[in-house]
């Protein structure tokens, strides 16, 4: 029997948490997905098997920090799985972390390697606990204290970055930089301590998140369209960063999973889409075209 579950933060949170997914599955075949960037740092709590990665040659952590990726992933999924997974919000994750996310970035992390004893504690907690809300409760509980405890200027500065990124894809560094009332050098390294990749890579992961759910969504657009709607350069530019971000060259390869229509409205226009063959649920693509309701 299979189960995905979106839970959404308290309002408190809203601001720096995008949402919390649950899966579980407890089929015993074994299927592989392809994971591309989301542009949000991420906790992954696993309670069931963990998924192995053929990349890396070895099963991911039990407990771990996800950093921002530029580049796909495959990962096998073999016997019953049980996840849990707190989204931030592209800028946040630092505030909860307590360190620059940068050092996250292409990794995932054991939460036991990040030597933070209050988090290595709700791990345990949250592997322990058999009912999936009272695990976010206990991780909003986590959330929450550091909240009260932390002050940072820098939030609603990269904030404003980050909810112009996701409206005009179409603006350089620069543009990004005068915004914030910094240098372009001072951006880029801002950014990449909040949000874990540079603002040049950001731009290009959002680019590609929002033509995949132009793609899916109005399958009749052109490539010309979509590359204009998204900010490319042209057709070949965005075919081009397609085939980095997605190992995917051809544009009828990029239809496969449809959006998921039955969750709620604010959910769907956040553009989930499935990418695990096995599993008929939106778990791994989140496109970042849309801002949270």
């Amino acid at each position: 029997m299979s189960s995905f579950q979106i839970f959404t933060p308290s309002s408190r949170l809203q601001p720096y948490v995008r949402y919390y997914w649950r899966l579980q599955d407890a089929a015993a075949g074994v299927g592989y997905e392809r994971s591309i960037p989301w542009g949000c740092v991420q906790l992954f709590f696993h309670r069931g098997q963990r998924l192995f990665s053929p990349t890396q040659g070895r099963l991911q952590p039990r407990h771990f920090v996800c950093g921002q990726a530029t580049r796909y992933s495959d990962l096998r999924i073999e016997g019953a799985i049980d996840m849990l997974v707190v989204v931030f919000q592209p800028h946040a994750a630092r505030l909860f972390l307590g360190a620059p996310v940068s050092l996250f970035r292409e990794a995932s992390v054991a939460i036991d390697d990040v030597e933070d004893a209050a988090l290595a504690e709700l791990a345990r907690r949250v592997e322990d606990t058999a009912d999936p809300r009272l695990c976010i409760a206990l991780i909003e509980q986590f959330l929450l204290s550091r909240l009260v405890t932390a002050a940072d200027y820098r939030m609603k500065q990269l904030s404003t970055v980050v909810n112009l990124i996701d409206r005009c894809p179409q603006l350089d560094v620069p543009a990004l930089a005068d915004t914030a009332c910094l240098s372009s050098k001072q951006l880029t390294r801002v950014f990449a301590d909040y949000v874990g990749a540079s603002p040049k890579d950001f731009l290009r992961i959002v680019r590609v998140q929002r033509a995949l759910s132009l793609f899916q969504r109005q399958p009749a657009s052109s490539f010309a369209q979509v590359a204009y709607a998204c900010g490319f350069a042209d057709q070949s530019h965005m075919i081009k960063e397609f085939r980095q971000f997605t190992g995917y060259p051809r544009r009828s390869t990029w239809r496969p999973a449809r959006p998921f229509p039955t969750i709620s409205p604010c959910l769907e226009r956040r553009c989930l889409f499935s990418s695990i063959p096995r599993l008929a649920f939106p778990v791994i693509l989140q496109c970042l075209c849309a801002r949270p309701c």
